[in-house]
């Protein structure tokens, strides 16, 4: 006979081991589970938490976690503690229920207290909540793990009279021993520093939570730790910033450095525009082109962004003239990074040794005098959590889950951090020229740079692949430099060149013992190409000749044409009407279209600037002038936000103000100049007999006095 079909109303059967999963499994490592019973004793109200490591080197080693928090009564072991995914505290944060001490809770999955079975197989927990007896209880991992299925697991809690929190004090201390790992000073040091930066340093908190960490057996192991609020008042630049629906402020401090006389300086703005870079931001209608100025509509779900910076030099001439140069470089290999906080506790990974959430390190490979990398700044950017919904943390408490939120966050940071850059140039420009004398390029390091590249792409397989992009490297460093050196360009300005190319080289050796992607590889090394390209092409020159300034300006028309009618740009040409003079000059006109077509990249990028709502207010002017000094020129004049900045200062390589910017639009065209015997200028408007329409930058090309007119 045919087997009769039946339906049935089945449960999940979970195994005892699931919970000793969920601390294996989402719990990245052990300091981060020990972080994670230090937050929650955060969400226990508590003021401090007391982490200790008792006979480190003996077999019976344990970790004690004890705080002064509000602990927990019977019934709360019994319907949260043991309720693994409780989502109690998610909904107190979504209400917006405060603690005694004003706090939201961190938590919100309900798995953190799971932390303790990442660390060791036996734990035992005494707690005492206000008017309630201390509770009591212990867990054996290796016997849970033995019983099967998770609903024949029981775990006794006894109530008993006070014994540890004995009158009227509360609280709760865990005990973890049969630890899985031994611990050595290397993992103590390393664990003191996180538990020491869970609470920022850098804010006021409306309560005081502090952890502390102590290892009775080996109290040496925590000595000769910096003092490092002491060492951040010596940090040569302090920047702040905060960003919020639209609405940007940042404050910059030069403070000096001992022994070198630069003097101090001080610069802020408020209410300014937020650059960010377009490639930051997501733009899922792929329609719509993206802004380079950060909108109201960035702050939705991650609320008020605040940073605060400490930066430092490490340049060796720098660090010999500062008495504390070695602990300040300690300091710097510890603590260096850029941290998150939210309601002041800190969200991890970020600012670790090992993770560069903001592209620090990697932005270097094009201009490592302007950016700054993580081994030389120590900061903390701060979030309300009660308004950063939209950032979630991941389950394994290792940052914020990577969605949209995340990425405006980032491209928030990122941005607000251009201004420190762009100052910070201007200042370690003054030191170079007290701390290096101007001497002709020293380019030795590059080649030996290039040999290591080469043995780093050899030793891990890539030879085949990135020995042509070596040879490019090589040849075309090859050619620029031969050129400028016969050229007599021994200007410290063609040495930072060479400097950029070094640390750009050393960089991609970097990313390759980093087993980078493949991806990431070849871009880093385009670039590094398209650096050199431009350098190469203008040091060969090409032939010069006279040639007609109407064609150059004609011919760099038609190349931005397209982009012209995609930012709207109402453009005058005068230069171009068929009643306009023919103006000729001896200049090599290859060179001389890449210096004009750079001086409209920058107009075209500062107008969304200041037009980022009214794009069809963009002017651009360009004709040529024959009332300027020293000869004809081509000027280019806008109705941007101007100039802030003086002439020797944006024409110095690798200043610049733009997030992305590489500094070099502006060098390369008065390089391209000066090696045809003229010069880049900015004159006044009014000098330049232009209207008062075009109110932002103005900058001429003046070409050799030896000029034709027709």
């Amino acid at each position: 006979m045919p087997t009769e079909l039946t339906t049935a109303d089945l449960t999940f059967q979970p195994r005892a081991r699931l919970l000793q999963l969920l601390g294996d499994e989402l719990i990245g490592s052990p300091r981060l589970a020990v972080f994670e019973l230090v937050k929650n004793a955060y969400d226990a109200d508590a003021d401090s938490v007391q982490v200790s490591i008792q006979d480190i080197d003996e077999s019976r080693a344990s970790i004690v976690v004890s705080d002064d928090g509000i602990g927990m009564t019977l019934a709360t072991i019994r319907d949260i503690w043991l309720v693994p995914g409780h989502d109690h505290r998610e909904r107190q944060r979504i209400a917006g229920h405060r603690t005694e001490k004003k706090r939201l809770p961190l938590g919100e999955k309900g798995l953190g207290r799971f932390a303790a079975h990442k660390l060791g197989d036996n734990i035992s927990l005494v707690t005492k909540a206000a008017n309630s007896p201390e509770c009591f209880l212990s867990i054996d991992w290796a016997h849970v793990v033995r019983q099967g299925a998770l609903a024949d697991v029981t775990v006794n809690v006894q109530e008993r009279k006070p014994q540890v929190f004995k009158g009227s004090s509360t609280g709760t201390i865990l005990t973890i021993s049969a630890l899985r790992q031994k611990w050595t000073r290397g993992d103590v040091r390393r664990l003191h520093r996180q538990i020491a930066t869970i609470s920022s340093p850098f804010s006021r908190r409306l309560d005081d939570f502090r952890a502390y960490l102590d290892v009775p057996d080996r109290p040496e192991w925590l000595e000769d730790l910096p003092d490092t609020m002491e060492l951040l008042r010596r940090a040569p630049w302090y920047y702040r910033f905060e960003f919020y629906k639209g609405k940007f402020k940042w404050r910059y401090d030069f403070r000096s450095i001992s022994s070198i006389k630069v003097q101090s300086r001080k610069v802020s703005e408020s209410n300014v525009p937020l650059l960010v870079m377009p490639s930051d931001i997501l733009d899922d209608t792929r329609k719509r082109r993206k802004s380079v100025v950060a909108k109201s509509s960035m702050s939705e779900g991650i609320g008020r962004v605040r940073g605060k910076l400490y930066v430092f030099d490490r340049d060796k001439e720098v660090l010999a003239k500062q008495s504390e140069g070695r602990l300040i470089e300690t300091l710097l290999d510890q603590h260096g990074g850029v941290r998150v906080y939210r309601d002041g506790i800190r969200v991890y990974n970020y600012g670790e040794l090992d993770d560069d959430w903001l592209g620090l390190d990697l932005s270097r490979v094009n201009d490592p005098s302007v950016r700054i990398s993580r081994n030389i700044v120590i900061g903390a950017i701060e979030l309300d959590l009660e308004d950063s919904t939209g950032l979630r943390e991941k389950t394994n408490r290792e940052g914020f889950v990577e969605n949209d939120t995340f990425q405006r966050f980032r491209a928030i940071v990122r941005g607000a951090l251009t201004p420190l850059m762009a100052e910070r140039k201007l200042d370690k420009d003054r030191i170079r020229r007290i701390t290096s004398s101007v001497r002709a390029p020293e380019t030795s390091p590059i080649k030996v740079a290039i040999g290591q590249l080469r043995r780093t792409a050899r030793r891990h397989d890539l030879e085949s692949e990135f020995e042509p992009i070596i040879n490019r490297i090589e040849r075309h460093y090859q050619e620029f430099r031969d050129t400028m050196v016969r050229a007599g360009s021994t200007t410290i300005g063609i040495t930072l060149v060479f400097h950029e190319v070094e640390q750009g080289v050393r960089n991609l050796c970097e990313m390759i013992e980093a087993q980078n992607s493949h991806v990431s590889l070849r871009r880093r090394a385009r670039d590094l190409i398209n650096l050199l390209s431009a350098f190469t092409n203008l040091a060969r020159r090409g032939e010069r000749k006279e040639n007609s300034l109407n064609e150059l300006i004609q011919r760099v028309c038609d190349i931005n044409r397209i982009r012209f009618s995609k930012h709207q740009i109402e453009l005058h040409v005068p230069a171009l009407d068929a009643s306009s003079q023919k103006v000729t000059a001896n200049f090599v006109f290859g060179n001389a279209l890449g210096a004009l077509n750079n001086l409209i990249d920058n107009s075209l990028y500062w107008l969304q600037v200041r037009w980022s709502q009214q794009s069809s207010s963009r002017k651009i002017y360009i004709d040529i002038n024959l009332d300027l000094d020293k000869g004809p020129a081509v000027v280019v004049a806008d109705n941007g936000p101007g100039l802030e900045d003086e002439p020797n200062e944006v024409t110095r390589p690798f200043f610049s103000r733009r997030p992305e910017g590489m500094g070099l639009g502006l060098y390369y065209a008065s390089m391209v100049m000066e090696l045809g015997d003229g010069n880049l200028s900015f004159p006044r408007p009014k000098d330049a007999g232009i209207s008062d329409d075009f109110d932002g930058a103005v900058v001429a090309l003046i070409f050799p006095t030896n000029r034709n007119k027709k």
